[in-house]
């Protein structure tokens, strides 16, 4: 999947490194049980949704449950069972952070800003899980204070970011910096690499 995306988008190769040590960071979250936890503003809190829904259902690849989870399921409901077995799909456990928008508004208004991702990673964030920050800037406050409750809590933190220096650098275990500077531009690169990385992770778990 890495060296496909290459093949498409050249101007990735600065990055190869970065994008292979975050799929290896993935999959061994997910392998542990872990999961991924997602966020970012404006575009990149849609990427974040994105994401989640490339990991929670089939992207590429189909999906069928194990045979034996088939089986429990027929066994369990008789009537419903074998339509439910057919029809679930494996998942890679992953959360939008954006689109808690109930829980987001309330804590907006009633705490902070900049602490409502924070609040969301303390919530759900365990040790052994990933925090996806997606900032164009690399500079989102809210984004930045969301991986340092990450790393208190134990989790890995990687960035997806534009080509500058910035304040996830000092936070992330990686820090993907696509080779671009305007806003745009940034996230039409942030696309395919996140499309590889789902789809690795898709391949190592369900092929």
């Amino acid at each position: 999947m890495i060296n496909e995306l290459m093949k498409r988008y050249p101007v990735l190769e600065c990055c190869r490194k970065e994008i292979e040590g975050t799929a290896q960071i993935l999959m061994e979250s997910f392998r542990n049980g872990g999961k991924l936890l997602t966020c970012g503003n404006g575009g990149s809190a849609a990427d974040s949704g994105h994401i989640v829904g490339e990991l929670m259902k089939g992207f590429i690849l189909k999906r069928p449950l194990p045979s034996a989870e088939q089986e429990k399921l027929c066994e369990m409901f008789p009537e419903e069972g074998k339509k439910i077995a057919a029809q679930l799909q494996g998942a890679l456990p992953a959360i939008s952070l954006p689109d808690q928008t109930a829980l987001l508004t309330a804590f907006v208004n009633d705490v902070a800003a900049d602490m409502m991702y924070a609040q969301l990673v303390y919530g759900y964030g365990c040790a052994g899980d990933v925090l996806l920050g997606i900032s164009t800037s690399g500079n989102s406050a809210n984004v930045l204070n969301a991986a340092r409750v990450a790393k208190f809590k134990g989790m890995k933190v990687i960035a997806l970011a534009g080509e500058k220096a910035c304040k996830l650098d000092e936070l992330a275990d990686i820090v993907i910096h696509v080779p671009a500077g305007k806003t745009h531009e940034v996230q039409e690169l942030h696309l395919p690499v996140y499309h590889a990385l789902c789809a690795w992770c898709e391949a190592e778990s369900f092929s």
